[in-house]
């Protein structure tokens, strides 16, 4: 196992790893909004939110070495299943591979946020 750590993504902000890569697989750890500089939530409303987290994803995933393409399965957690639509609007346009998905409506996120996110990757060609 190889931890994956960078900083264009927030630190985490609990006793976890940005992302674990194992057997060819990098496992994201779930992403809020954080804008990495500051640690605060950036955007009021799920599409803003949406893009940060999905930022935030992306840069564990080049760290890691991989990207959006070779996503296999998401977790998206909404705090208000009311934004699916929104949501889905922003994440079809980095998850151009349809990757598997699952999407709950949560009771409550890390430091309010409206979205958290994690994925699995291949990290092979």
């Amino acid at each position: 196992m190889k931890t994956i750590e960078t900083k264009s993504a927030p630190e985490a902000i609990g006793p976890y790893s940005q992302a674990i890569a194992a057997n060819g697989f990098v496992y994201t750890s779930g992403q809020i909004p954080l804008n990495p500089e500051t640690g605060a939530i950036e955007g009021n409303g799920i599409e803003q939110q949406a893009e940060q987290a999905i930022k935030n994803l992306g840069e564990i995933l080049k760290a890691a070495g991989t990207d959006f393409s070779k996503v296999v399965k998401t977790t998206c957690f909404l705090k208000n299943i009311a934004d699916f639509a929104a949501f889905n609007a922003v994440y079809e346009k980095y998850f151009v591979s349809k990757p598997a998905r699952s999407c709950f409506e949560v009771a409550a996120l890390p430091k309010n946020a409206l979205v958290e996110i994690e994925a699995v990757a291949v990290l092979e060609n």
